[in-house]
């Protein structure tokens, strides 16, 4: 007896193998989810020079888009994949500024909509209750910044 308990010895070891097996499903799963996670409705943004802003500056702001064929879309409320009338844009865009008066608001805009009915959205979220309404852009491919 004394001789088998001599013989055997405890394994101080982890097998990780199978945690690094598990590791990789869940990147591959999070890898192909994550871009069918992007919210919002697809809008051909104009292009601009501007910086682009501070991302924790503008966290979850209010976002009205407008396509080219002129519907407008909210991402707050209700479907945010449904086109809605003026007045319901300014009802949602109203109590979602009701319930955070700080929440930043954000307009865009298809490049190819006239400008007037971008001021005409722009009246639309002034009279919900927005102080400042931002317009969104994409950055020009050949901006080259500080110059």
């Amino acid at each position: 007896m004394a001789g088998l308990q001599r013989g055997r010895r405890v394994m101080g070891e982890i097998n990780v193998v199978p945690y690094i097996d598990v590791m990789l499903v869940l990147l591959i799963i999070f890898m192909v989810t994550a871009p069918l996670l992007t919210p919002g409705v697809q809008v051909d943004l104009p292009k601009s020079g501007a910086k682009a802003l501070n991302p924790k500056q503008n966290a979850n702001p209010l976002v009205l888009s407008i396509k080219a064929d002129g519907q407008m879309f909210l991402n707050v409320g209700g479907n945010t994949q449904q086109p809605l009338s003026a007045d319901e844009v300014v009802s949602r865009a109203g109590a979602a500024l009701q319930a955070k008066a700080d929440m930043p608001v954000q307009l865009k805009a298809d490049r190819h909509i006239d400008y007037g009915t971008v001021m005409d959205a722009m009246v639309l979220l002034q009279k919900a209750g927005a102080p400042k309404v931002g317009l969104v852009t994409d950055v020009r491919p050949d901006h080259r910044s500080g110059s």
